[in-house]
């Protein structure tokens, strides 16, 4: 409960806010919680937050490709098509939640959203309803990672904030970028689950799956990490662990979860939707998958023969609420809402609001740094590219003195309003990793090809267990043609050199920027410093040209 002079105080916090009030009359944080309860049991899941502590703006994909059974099928459908589908109304508060319509005029309107002392009042606001003795808090992971408070205190701020909200289990991904030693000291009291990583003896790392009781019924939750991190992240990092899907060890877990009287059982997933899909027509049984890493918010969940695949976005822009009752120990009914968290709507929890301003404190002056204004659009998302990734692809051709820029197709950063000031905080919110070193070295065309090619299937393969999530490569200082419909190692053609107009030839050696690279020792100044230097220099960032790749095929 909040109290008269607690609210007061929150009043006078929303009103500092950029564009407080916009979304009055509108949106109310009492519309925001209506639900008609259904069942003994609810879960509330959060995933992706990537370390964002207060309200942003996050664009939602214009481009997300959706290969063999994923084609045009949800969530590989964007905008108009997204629209239609979900019976959403353009210009509409859930528009400009989920799609990338109008986005700047609707970011004006309708203001920023997540923060986590608005999803804290959420949260306390359902348990409260509901009772808490009927609530799991589920964290889906990439939680302690992408901020630059996080990457100082190596996820400390994060837990710290995180046990406010008193998850009842979570998983991990970029979590594991902080090192073994160090995830497993945060992890230890926090009931991080992950079946499927194992030791270097194939025992389990951390515990598989916890059971509970919510409303009278057992519920058995499964831990599932992402599948690919010793690939798609620093090998070196956790050197002794396995990861991997799993498949046996899921089904085996669930066997052992049901034999401890689990009535109803939820796999708390990172392993991306589409793998999330197929894992759950291969191992009928679980009720529930709660699916994260790819970053997708879909209003409804899909029903993959018995299991409900529920998918809550990111960036603390969502909280998925889903009711679930159960008779004679099996799943009968449940009811679904992904609730969009408008920041402007919503009163700050006190209690969470003092703990962000503490673990911020010491770093305060440094996020509030102006570094340069942007007249265009910054935004990441997107398969093929982001104007915030051409920022940095740009910084590091000029800087860095080469011709063609690599940056990795991540899919968490902040986005920025044509007009706005472009803060420290908001490139260290888009770059801020363990293994931030701009390199410079030289890569044959051919290989260059092969790098492209081998990116294209990690993203574009028809067999989701052989997809790694994230977005394609951005490249700088070259244009391709990307058919994500070719088979492996015919998905790129037509690379040209832009700087010349000629050809990339594949006998001839070039010189190439990039960062986030996976082996150790690599040298280079962190990316946010190639990229604050560029900026600093150029003073305003204009729009960039049209994306250098066309798509076809798809």
């Amino acid at each position: 409960m909040i109290s008269r002079r607690h609210f007061a105080q929150a009043a006078a916090a929303l009103a500092l806010l950029p564009g407080a009030g916009r979304a009055a009359g509108r949106i109310t944080q009492e519309s925001l919680l209506r639900f008609d309860p259904v069942g003994q049991l609810t879960l509330i899941h959060l995933t992706d937050l990537h370390a964002q502590l207060l309200p942003i703006q996050f664009r939602e994909p214009a481009v997300n490709i959706g290969v063999a059974d994923a084609h045009n099928r949800a969530p590989h459908i964007t905008g108009a098509a997204f629209r239609a589908k979900y019976n959403i109304a353009p210009g509409s508060p859930e528009a400009y939640a989920f799609t990338s319509e109008d986005f700047p005029a609707l970011a004006r309107d309708y203001g920023r959203m997540g923060g986590l002392d608005r999803i804290a009042t959420i949260l306390a606001a359902i348990r409260a309803d509901r009772g808490a003795d009927r609530v799991l808090f589920l964290d889906g992971g990439d939680t302690w990672q992408g901020s630059w408070t996080s990457l100082q205190t190596r996820g400390a701020d994060m837990a710290a904030c995180m046990d406010l909200l008193k998850p009842d289990a979570m998983v991990g991904h970029f979590e594991f970028t902080y090192g073994q030693d160090r995830v497993q000291q945060l992890a230890e009291v926090r009931n991080f689950l992950a079946g499927n990583v194992l030791d270097e003896w194939k025992e389990p790392v951390f515990d598989r799956f916890k059971l509970f009781e919510r409303g009278g019924v057992k519920i058995g939750i499964l831990g599932q990490a992402f599948p690919y991190t010793p690939v798609a992240n620093p090998r070196w990092l956790v050197p002794d662990w396995t990861f991997g899907i799993q498949e046996e060890l899921v089904r085996a877990n669930l066997a052992a979860i049901r034999a401890a009287g689990a009535e109803v059982v939820v796999l708390l997933s990172h392993n991306g939707y589409d793998v999330d899909r197929k894992l759950a027509a291969r191992v009928p049984g679980i009720d529930v998958i709660l699916s994260g890493h790819t970053h997708d918010a879909l209003p409804e969940p899909e029903r993959i023969g018995s299991t409900l695949l529920v998918a809550s976005g990111c960036y603390g822009k969502f909280l998925a609420r889903v009711d679930l009752e159960v008779k004679a120990g099996k799943l009968t009914n449940w009811r679904h809402r992904l609730i969009p968290i408008f920041s402007d709507a919503i009163a700050p929890d006190p209690a969470m609001a003092a703990k962000i301003a503490e673990v911020r404190a010491p770093y305060a002056a440094e996020l509030a740094r102006p570094l340069a204004t942007t007249e265009t659009l910054l935004y990441r998302r997107g398969n093929v590219n982001g104007s915030f990734d051409d920022l940095i692809c740009a910084a590091m051709l000029a800087e860095r003195d080469a011709e063609i820029a690599l940056s990795p197709g991540f899919r968490w950063g902040p986005t920025l309003l044509p007009g706005e000031t472009i803060r420290a905080e908001d490139l260290y919110s888009t770059t801020a990793i363990t293994y931030p070193a701009c390199y410079r070295s030289t890569m044959t065309g051919a290989r260059l090809k092969e790098v492209l090619e081998d990116v294209a299937d990690n993203l574009f393969n028809p067999d989701p267990y052989y997809q790694q999530g994230g977005d394609m490569v951005r490249a700088g200082g070259i244009s391709y043609t990307l058919d994500a419909t070719a088979s492996i190692g015919n998905r790129i053609r037509d690379m040209t050199l832009l700087r010349t107009g000629a050809p990339i030839d594949p006998a001839r050696t070039y010189t190439l920027a990039g960062w986030a690279s996976i082996a150790q020792g690599t040298e280079g100044p962190p990316i946010w410093s190639v990229v604050e230097a560029h900026l600093r220099r150029i003073g305003t960032v204009k729009p960039f040209p049209p994306a250098p790749v066309n798509l076809v095929g798809a």
